[in-house]
């Protein structure tokens, strides 16, 4: 979306009852909160009255702005959710996942908007007959169907949650029983190492699973109490192996999996397009020097099928993609790693596994694509750099001396 958008609505018998447009502090009866980041912020609180504002708020986590400047960000849904609580009153408020349940009920999560209004509705918050509403859903001309099946829903959620909930999504999955710490590592590796099959091939996720290996029986050996060594190898040389090239976007692109996520998503006719930048078709931007994407047709989804069948090519000398900087870096940051992991392995201590755990993680901050990845290589390098020195020549013991 294009940014935070916050309506001001008064409702009165007559026109000239309403005196202003938008509401003074503690103006509000009622917050429709239809995205709980929009809802929480400073201005929007201040517009309740304690003890006359009742809020209804979408507890989805919808993505902001702050997630692409900080790629570390965690969305603060508890922290949300207190907050609003505490101002409104929590007998007065009302929070409910909007937007899966629109998507599960009615397949699309636009539904969501008018769902919320079903649901205050419903808690008799909302000071215009159900008619009137459906009356305007009408003479809107816009998806009245689905609009109008929303609100019913929104008020049905609203009655019993726990049985709307039933209807959105029968199937849902028994909870699981718990899992050792030991299950969950062997389970993660094994989904992993079929990642990696399709990927490349067997014998690529068999040079990974060796790696893992390695590292478990070392830290058996070293430091059997701990297995976060073992985890952060598996994790992180995962993503070294996996790096998404020219093949690995021809191969997901052409998953029939894809294709039924968008057939579920989408209905009718519909053309996809695909905005690339192709390292050897793409222009470079005169100012800034980054590859410009341009945008291809449904044509491109032969050329993906082509494309797809010839990832045996990859790291080969027949792999045109492969000589470009990008995949060069990739395929050196694979090797780097495996020296850096027998080097961890071989100094292994249980007063250094925390340290070996941080520096095995380090692909993680190895983030993004282009010019982006490059940035964020040289700060993880640098720092990969100064916790290697402290696992090379660790500050020796202090020993501290009674006195009598």
């Amino acid at each position: 979306k294009g940014g935070a958008v916050v309506s001001h609505i008064r409702i009165a018998d007559k026109p000239e009852d309403i005196h202003a447009v938008r509401l003074a502090s503690g103006g509000a009866r009622l917050i429709l909160g239809c995205d709980i980041v929009v809802a929480a912020r400073g201005d929007n609180m201040s517009k309740v009255q304690p003890g006359e504002t009742s809020a209804v708020i979408n507890t989805h986590q919808t993505v902001t702005g702050d997630f692409t400047r900080n790629p570390d960000f965690m969305f603060p849904t508890d922290e949300l959710h207190t907050a609003i609580e505490k101002t409104v009153g929590g007998e007065r408020a009302h929070f409910v996942d909007a937007i899966k349940l629109a998507e599960d009920l009615l397949g699309n999560s636009i539904a969501s908007n008018m769902f919320m209004l079903g649901y205050a509705f419903q808690k008799g918050l909302i000071p215009v007959s159900a008619d009137a509403i459906f009356q305007a859903i009408e003479l809107n001309g816009v998806g009245v169907k689905m609009n109008q099946q929303a609100f019913t829903w929104g008020r049905r959620a609203a009655h019993d949650l726990a049985a709307v909930k039933r209807i959105a999504a029968p199937d849902a999955p028994v909870e699981a029983t718990p899992v050792s710490d030991a299950d969950r590592l062997r389970e993660m590796i094994e989904r992993r190492a079929a990642f990696l099959t399709a990927y490349q091939n067997a014998r690529y996720a068999a040079k990974y699973e060796a790696l893992v290996n390695r590292a478990y029986t070392a830290q058996a050996q070293r430091t059997p109490r701990e297995q976060g060594l073992t985890e952060a190898v598996a994790r992180f040389y995962f993503k070294l192996l996996a790096y998404k090239d020219e093949y690995e976007v021809a191969r997901l692109y052409t998953d029939p999996a894809f294709m039924e996520r968008v057939n579920d998503a989408f209905e009718g006719d519909f053309t996809l397009k695909f905005h690339l930048a192709p390292p050897l078709l793409a222009k470079r931007d005169p100012q800034t020097g980054e590859l410009k994407k341009r945008e291809y047709g449904p044509w491109m989804f032969k050329a993906f099928g082509m494309l797809a069948k010839m990832k045996s090519l990859r790291g080969t000398p027949l792999d045109v993609f492969g000589y470009t900087h990008e995949r060069r870096t990739e395929r050196q940051l694979i090797k780097d790693y495996e020296a850096l992991v027998e080097e961890l392995l071989l100094g292994l201590t249980p007063a250094n596994h925390d340290l070996a755990v941080e520096i095995a993680s380090i692909p993680e901050r190895i983030r993004g694509f282009g010019h982006v990845k490059d940035a964020n290589l040289e700060k993880a390098k640098a720092h990969e750099a100064e916790l290697l020195q402290k696992f090379r020549a660790p500050e020796p013991a202090k020993v501290v001396s009674a006195a009598e």
